[in-house]
């Protein structure tokens, strides 16, 4: 089956876009070992550097998104649009994949939509609970179109809806570490609980702010605290740390490589609510409180948080509340084993597992019918 198996899959920009493509990339290896696959992405992004490190070859285009504010800067962005389509066309022709797959992002647009006009069945998957403007635009061309939530029908046609879930990075389901030993690798007492805020691979300024804004919380409180500071935010945080005095129960780091080990660690976590993200702590039944970024397409992010939190799966701070009320809400919380068990058994409700595996047979199927 998998004799001849040339797949591109197509997008990226942000981990929550780059981290399903390989992992539906690993499942379609996984099962057809001699398969090829090759990624397309957006020269600058962050995709150019993670998928060469998880051994797939990768095509950067010129692409980036339109400038609304600045409507005289699209000049220059319709002539990238134009470029990239141009490489995408050669990329196509010279490796002549039988299925193509778009996680979203700007460089899904032009490579399906050539890939589309050229016969190549196309399938898009869309992380969030609000579609992205480059999937809505691909659907009506796509074979396949996977989700991660119910109701999607708003966005796509419905005879062509999949509700498979966001795959996730499978290292994160492989970790065997205790919550002990997690704890003690950050140098805390696993006899004390632990939050740990994330603000994904870059960070997030307000989930920072709400912790050096409210320091004394910490200080005068019997719990444990790590902080992802990401790695723009790191240097001018520690400089506030070493101004303010040693907090011996906060530890503050720029990036954490491993994520398996850190969400073993925590009794509870505060992050960003992008899809990747909330998908892996339905999976890993992980209570989680939610600060939606302001600073995405259509508040998509919002939309992603409440799905939980109607459900009593995930607790919910608005970005403009956090620094007010985000520490109080985390402290409060992860003192109550009641609340921290119920939100850990509704979130598991909500798991999809098996993603990876799933999309990659349709992937297969649509590229066998191809061939």
């Amino acid at each position: 089956m998998d004799k001849g198996l040339r797949i591109v899959i197509s997008g990226g920009g942000t981990g929550g876009h780059i981290f399903p493509a390989i992992s539906i990339a690993n499942a379609i290896k996984a099962k057809c070992p001699d398969a090829e696959i090759r990624f397309v992405g957006a020269l600058g992004r962050m995709e150019m550097q993670r998928v060469p490190a998880a051994g797939y070859e990768i095509t950067g285009l010129p692409i980036c998104g339109f400038d609304r504010k600045n409507l005289l800067k699209n000049f220059s962005v319709l002539l990238k649009i134009w470029k990239s389509q141009r490489i995408a066309k050669r990329l196509l022709k010279e490796f002549k994949p039988m299925a193509a797959v778009g996680v979203g992002g700007y460089a899904s647009g032009p490579t399906l939509n050539i890939a589309a006009s050229m016969g190549i069945p196309c399938l898009i998957q869309e992380q969030n609970s609000y579609a992205g403007v480059t999937n809505k635009l691909l659907a009506k061309k796509a074979k396949s179109i996977c989700v991660a939530y119910e109701g999607m029908e708003r966005f796509f046609p419905k005879e062509k809806i999949m509700l498979t879930g966001n795959p996730v990075r499978q290292a994160l389901l492989d970790t065997t570490i205790s919550r002990d030993e997690a704890i003690k690798s950050f140098g805390f007492d696993p006899k004390k609980p632990m939050i740990l805020l994330v603000g994904g691979s870059l960070g997030a300024r307000t989930i920072n702010e709400s912790i050096m804004q409210n320091l004394d919380l910490i200080e005068n409180n019997d719990i444990q605290v790590v902080l992802q500071t990401g790695k723009y935010y790191n240097e001018q945080i520690k400089q506030q740390l070493a101004n303010h005095g040693e907090i011996k129960n906060l530890k503050v780091v720029d990036f954490i490589s491993d994520m398996g080990t850190a969400y073993r660690a925590a009794d509870l976590v505060v992050s960003r609510a992008g899809a990747s993200s909330i998908s892996e702590f339905c999976l890993i039944g992980k209570p989680v409180i939610l600060v939606p970024s302001p600073n995405v397409a259509e508040d998509h992010q919002t939309k992603n948080a409440m799905a939980l939190v109607n459900k009593e799966a995930a607790l919910m701070v608005k970005d403009c509340c956090a620094t007010e009320k985000l520490l109080k809400l985390a402290i409060e919380t992860v003192s109550n084993s009641d609340k921290l068990n119920s939100l850990s058994q509704n979130i598991k409700k909500m798991a999809l597992p098996h993603s990876a595996d799933i999309i990659a047979d349709e992937v297969i199927k649509l590229a066998t019918k191809k061939q």
